[in-house]
């Protein structure tokens, strides 16, 4: 498995904010909802993340509700990764 780093990961989350013309502050602390990322684009980063890695990320909906900020995303899939 070609596993991301959190820096990597960041870019990916970056990749997926300007797409939609935003900007991922460079402040882990960020609240998601500040910048504007919701669960959609939480889903289009996950599957860039498994597109990067060629693994397949197994993750429920119980796991995502303590996501609240740009680090917890970040911890979150380097987490997976692990599984």
């Amino acid at each position: 498995m070609n596993e991301l780093s959190r820096a990597q990961i960041r870019d990916l989350m970056a990749q997926v904010l300007k797409n939609q013309d935003k900007e991922l502050p460079a402040d882990d602390a960020a609240q998601l909802r500040e910048i504007g990322f919701r669960s959609l684009d939480f889903s289009e980063l996950a599957l860039r993340v498994e597109d990067e890695t060629g693994e397949e990320l197994n993750f429920d909906a119980p796991g995502l509700r303590r996501i609240a900020t740009v680090a917890d995303v970040l911890d979150f899939l380097v987490e997976l990764q692990h599984q």
